[in-house]
């Protein structure tokens, strides 16, 4: 089987080689050919590593079978949701994926099913505690006495540019202090009886 090696590690302080040099050890073990090596000194909170990036282009077109990485939070740290998605991206490209320190993570192995069950059934408990969080923080919101959703869009009026234009504003700052556009402003002067009003 050919194989990829993902390594992360979150800061250059940090070394990947110690969980690669255990990566290519194991693979001979497992029968596996090491084609592709990908490693990123970025956050695993983020899926827009470049190393990453590139490991799934090349997994959608099957320059190899399987990705093996140290521990699944080397290969994302974005929470359960996230990683789910990204092994079932894998998982839709024809490639498994297995954990070197925690083998019940293994697209190849008898719990594949049970384990990525679990992972859904999280994500989904994610979800829902995300959306408790966001009803929360705006019920707080409104009872502090906010305002929430858009902004209310003030309509100007016919009278309102009279008025600006009587204090002796050009249409140009009539618009700006209006908040519309200056032909908006002409629009409203031109509905106006009195010819001097006319642009």
């Amino acid at each position: 089987m050919r194989i990829a090696i993902y390594g992360r590690v979150s800061t250059d302080k940090q070394d990947t080689e110690n969980q690669l040099i255990q990566l290519r050890e194991f693979a001979p073990t497992q029968g596996w050919q090491i084609v592709r090596e990908y490693v990123d000194v970025e956050s695993g909170s983020k899926s827009d590593r470049p190393e990453f990036q590139r490991m799934f282009r090349d997994a959608s077109q099957r320059r190899f079978d399987l990705v093996l990485f140290w521990a699944l939070d080397r290969l994302s740290r974005e929470g359960v949701l996230a990683t789910l998605q990204h092994l079932n991206r894998l998982d839709s490209y024809g490639v498994g994926f297995r954990s070197y320190s925690e083998p019940y993570f293994d697209s190849c192995g008898v719990f594949k099913d049970a384990v990525i069950a679990i992972m859904a059934t999280l994500a989904k408990q994610e979800r829902v505690k995300r959306a408790e969080r966001t009803k929360a923080g705006l019920a707080i919101a409104r009872a502090k006495g906010k305002t929430l959703g858009r902004p209310r869009i003030l309509r100007a009026t016919t009278s309102d540019v009279t008025r600006l234009r009587a204090s002796g504003k050009s249409y140009r700052q009539v618009a700006r202090e209006l908040g519309i556009s200056l032909r908006s402003v002409q629009r409203l002067a031109v509905s106006e009886s009195s010819p001097e009003m006319r642009p």
